[in-house]
């Protein structure tokens, strides 16, 4: 039986080398499968306001909906580290209303852990989640929660003073007691130097080769949704041609009375139709 990974496990990783696997899911279903495929974490992200619920930003996307869909996870997995997306503005306010907003994917979602935007800015606040002995998966370089600041999804730490702030960010995360960190949109060589700095992970997205692990949205890994392709995502598969083929000749057969065939049926005694019989000539 496969062990369970943990906050330790990304710990172990980076100290043996070892690279660190981590996709986003939003359902029972998936969480299935990414389980069974041994992958190390699962990240309940907030891009389900995009990929899921249709909306241009993850920025909509409210605690109420992230719950649910952690509790979804939480129930199709048994050995990947479960990580749930605080939205925006349950974390910004408060250190108190951080911790009781982060309390609740853990107690009531069943997460391992919680995953929040901010670097300096934010440090205190993972300071005190983390007090409260919640783990925080911190989140820097293109946040997807300031795109209205960034002007757009762009990457960030080009310029030497972003980079060196980027570099900046990461060592007060590590400070403040943030187990791993995710890297957005950031050059690769920039990736390279504050991977080998921190002393926890980090998780790239669109950081290039060098990061502790890596993490993409399932639906762009599996060819499910196209409204938006990320440079950095690779496609493994195009199951939305294959979803569609399917559903069209389910249509067809349907239509052309293809669909369903005996072996989908259910059968009754020839006793009881015929009673039946007698039953509706009486009506």
């Amino acid at each position: 039986m496969p062990s369970k990974f943990t906050r330790l496990s990304f710990l172990d990783a980076k100290k043996n080398n070892k690279k660190i696997t981590m996709l986003t899911g939003y359902d029972y279903s998936m969480a299935q499968i990414l389980d069974d495929c041994g992958i190390d974490a699962i990240l309940v992200g907030d891009s389900l306001g995009m990929v899921v619920q249709g909306r241009d930003s993850t920025v909509e996307v409210t605690i109420d909906e992230m719950l649910y869909h952690c509790k979804c996870v939480a129930r199709g997995a048994k050995n990947a580290m479960l990580i749930g997306d605080m939205p925006f503005l349950t974390y910004h306010t408060s250190a108190d209303e951080a911790i009781r907003n982060a309390g609740r994917f853990i107690q009531e979602a069943q997460m391992n852990a919680v995953k929040l935007e901010g670097g300096k800015s934010m440090a205190d606040t993972v300071k005190a989640i983390v007090r409260a002995q919640i783990p925080v998966m911190g989140h820097i370089g293109l946040t997807p929660q300031s795109v209205n600041v960034f002007g757009g999804f762009k990457v960030q730490g080009k310029e030497e003073s972003a980079a060196k702030a980027l570099i900046e960010d990461a060592l007060a995360l590590e400070e403040a007691g943030a187990f791993a960190i995710v890297l957005e949109a950031v050059p690769e060589a920039l990736a390279h130097i504050i991977t080998e700095k921190v002393k926890i992970p980090t998780i790239g997205i669109g950081a290039g080769r060098y990061c502790d692990g890596q993490v993409l949205v399932v639906n762009d890994l599996l060819g499910m949704y196209s409204d938006f392709t990320p440079k950095f995502a690779k496609k493994y598969a195009d199951l939305k041609s294959t979803i569609t083929d399917s559903i069209s000749e389910y249509i067809s057969d349907v239509r052309t009375q293809q669909f369903p065939e005996k072996q989908h049926t259910f059968s009754i005694s020839d006793e009881v139709l015929k009673k039946l019989h007698s039953y509706e000539k009486e009506m």
